[in-house]
């Protein structure tokens, strides 16, 4: 739900309003989709009024999953970001108030903060799950230790711990097969990437154009995929060759490269364009043979990890 909100809140000047976003939301929904992902962040607050309101009119609230996060700065002050206790019970309440329910599915922190005793922000989340406020809690991309350090201080403490990891993956960032995803599977952490398609790198030829409102503006995106542009061309080669041998779009052999990993529950897609939610629901039937994935693989390099823990201004 990223893609969804108004374009003159926050920073995300090429998402789209309710009426633009409403039909994708009802594409999804009718084609089995019940799960919506967003984040406190996003538009300033607007992308969650856009998913209560639309969520509203699809079904009642228990045919849906409602995903939002918490970390990221929201109003002035030290509480008015990260995940101190003070900022984790107001912002919980606000995204409720802005989603029209009176709990999340799956509440996340947007990151790791280096500034809060992990102790102080477990016990804190574990508090709005008995509240009642959150069914689950699920965390986003940082370093594997930190992750293991808070939900060691969860389970020490009898505390609700992790289900989930949002995290950066797809086949031109494949660091989190190191360490994050090992530690997920082993722990029964689902996993649900965040850009499997890398920006859309890998859904068209790596020379054509990329350029859009998105493209353009996006100053977060522009800072990712960067890195070793050979290896990158040759990966998304790779991509369009196999859809060409099977007579599918790019998107949905990325897709299901992703979806096909063990330690991956499902990844987050956005959609903007109707072929957005068709590709990534024929990519669910998709399943890749071992040369395939194997020419999807072989590529890769080494990478420097484009988004770890980022410290939250004070």
């Amino acid at each position: 739900m990223m893609s969804y909100g108004a374009p003159d809140r926050g920073s995300h000047a090429w998402s789209v309003g309710i009426d633009e976003a409403r039909p994708f939301v009802r594409r999804a929904f009718d084609a089995g989709i019940t799960t919506f992902d967003t984040a406190n962040v996003y538009s300033d607050g607007s992308s969650e009024e856009i998913t209560g309101t639309l969520l509203k009119e699809l079904a009642p609230r228990e045919d849906v999953q409602v995903f939002t996060k918490v970390f990221n700065r929201m109003r002035p002050g030290r509480n008015g970001a990260g995940l101190s206790r003070a900022a984790i019970m107001h912002e919980i309440d606000a995204s409720l108030t802005r989603l029209g329910t009176d709990y999340v599915d799956l509440y996340q922190i947007h990151r790791f903060d280096p500034v809060t005793p992990v102790e102080e922000t477990m016990e804190a989340l574990h508090d709005v799950v008995k509240a009642g406020k959150a069914r689950y809690l699920g965390a986003s991309s940082m370093w594997t230790w930190q992750f293991a350090q808070m939900q060691h201080a969860a389970e020490l403490h009898g505390w609700t711990k992790f289900v989930a990891m949002q995290d950066q993956y797809n086949l031109l960032e494949r660091e989190e097969e190191r360490e994050m995803h090992p530690f997920a599977h082993a722990t029964g952490v689902g996993v649900i990437p965040w850009s499997p398609l890398a920006r859309g790198k890998v859904t068209r030829p790596w020379d054509a154009d990329g350029s859009g409102s998105r493209a353009s503006t996006d100053e977060f995106g522009k800072t990712l995929y960067r890195q070793d542009e050979d290896a990158n061309r040759a990966i998304v080669g790779a991509v369009e060759s196999i859809a060409s041998d099977r007579g599918v779009s790019m998107a949905q052999i990325a897709l299901a490269w992703v979806a096909g990993k063990p330690a991956v529950s499902a990844p987050i897609v956005g959609a903007t364009k109707e072929h957005h939610i068709d590709d990534a629901v024929a990519a669910a039937a998709i399943t890749l043979t071992d040369d395939e994935v194997t020419r999807l693989e072989s590529a890769y390099t080494p990478r420097v990890p484009s988004v770890s823990g980022h410290v939250h201004d004070t």
